[in-house]
């Protein structure tokens, strides 16, 4: 697929392959960047599939590449379920990346999953993320990872959910479509005061979920995604070609 036409935001890979070990280098650069400036790198991590072999690269080709006791690990959103379910955003992360480099049992800060309730466990993630970024408006991550759903969704921020509205909170309680609907996630703000978003797509699945989250009249309760548009940071949609087929002409989401 020619991309010469396509902005600099917008990376298109061949594969999975490609766009795995074009990610990792870009995470592994962030994270040199961010450490040489303040000493640590904050870094939320991404549930699903997709990045799973970005994490695998992390902890292989990265494993001493990347200064691990200077990074801190949070995460973007968690599905309400044990942290040994196989589901569990925490549980992939662990077995791909976390157990695999010499990254400090107190910089790892998974969403809390074992309060009776999820709203509760909302509120003592964002105590956590307070403790760690202090009492300004909004945390700043140094990078976000994120996914793409099929429906337009990202974290747990879901077509039509109150949770979009959300302008106050850093963790908000989210209800999802699907099994299991309680989740965590962090909140738009959240996401947008980020210094740099890295969305991971692929697949030609998420190929109209794609094409609608890059439109410039694009509507946030239609396609959650597209209102992750930091306005002072970084943001960088890494995609394969197959997710990439519908696009016909960019247009730029940082405007």
């Amino acid at each position: 697929m020619p991309t010469r036409n396509f902005p600099r935001w917008l990376r298109i890979m061949p594969d999975m392959d490609a766009l795995s070990q074009a990610a990792a280098a870009a995470v592994a650069q962030a994270v040199h960047e961010a450490v040489a400036a303040r000493g640590r790198c904050c870094l939320a991590l991404a549930g699903g599939v997709t990045p799973r072999q970005l994490y695998q690269l992390l902890a292989t080709r990265y494993r001493r590449e990347i200064p691990w006791n200077q990074v801190h690990c949070f995460f973007g959103d968690e599905r309400y379920v044990p942290a040994d379910d196989p589901r569990s955003n925490y549980r992939m992360a662990k077995e791909a990346l976390l157990d695999r480099v010499h990254l400090p049992v107190n910089h790892i800060h998974p969403m809390p999953t074992n309060e009776p309730d999820y709203r509760q466990a909302a509120a003592l993630y964002e105590q956590t993320l307070r403790e760690e970024f202090g009492e300004d408006p909004y945390p700043r991550f140094d990078l976000v990872l994120l996914g793409l759903g099929e429906d337009g969704h990202t974290a747990s921020l879901f077509p039509h959910s109150t949770v979009l509205e959300e302008r106050v909170r850093w963790v908000a309680p989210s209800l999802a479509p699907t099994e299991p609907h309680c989740r965590l996630t962090l909140t738009y703000p959240v996401f947008n005061h980020a210094a740099r978003v890295h969305f991971l797509v692929s697949g030609g699945s998420k190929a109209r979920a794609l094409r609608l989250a890059l439109r410039d009249d694009a509507h946030y309760e239609m396609a959650p995604a597209s209102a992750i548009r930091p306005p002072d940071g970084e943001l960088v949609w890494w995609v394969d070609e197959a997710a990439a087929m519908e696009i016909r002409y960019p247009t730029d989401p940082a405007r």
